[in-house]
């Protein structure tokens, strides 16, 4: 007889299905590549609209799509999970036209702190930024 696996909830196919009507990725037109427990893979194309006085790609667009990359890694593994801390490196300058690809990998899940690393490459594998998130688990029942 076959001992009953003890399977964790599935996270990755909820935020899939999730993905599809998420308000903020609607607005900046992000897309969600790829999820698996602990990784994730979001794209977002820089608009012209996106550019800053200084004619490159405003931090806050660069962080958003880390963010969403974030977002998705480590509530792929615990859920649900939200942000105490979040660190950013910006390496290289982004430009209209520019799609951004983040990708998160968990370093450390626990019942009290996530740790995860994103980087932020554009179309042909530059390094455009690399950033580190903390995430404390919400209650269920605030």
């Amino acid at each position: 007889m076959a001992e009953p696996e003890n399977k964790a909830p599935d996270n990755v196919a909820e935020l899939q299905a999730e993905a599809k009507k998420e308000p903020i990725a609607s607005f900046l037109n992000m897309k969600l590549l790829e999820l698996k427990p602990g990784y994730a893979k979001v794209i977002l194309k820089v608009l012209p609209e996106h550019q800053n006085f200084n004619g490159v790609t405003f931090g806050g667009i660069i962080m958003a799509v880390a963010d969403q990359a974030f977002a998705y890694t480590v509530n792929s593994v615990r859920r649900p999970n939200v942000a105490s801390q979040f660190n950013i490196h910006f390496i290289a300058p982004a430009r209209a036209g520019d799609e951004l690809i983040a990708e998160g990998r968990v370093v450390k899940s626990g019942r009290r702190v996530s740790i995860a690393e994103m980087t932020v490459t554009n179309q042909d594998g530059k390094l455009i930024a690399r950033a580190t998130g903390t995430t404390i688990p919400l209650e269920q029942n605030q």
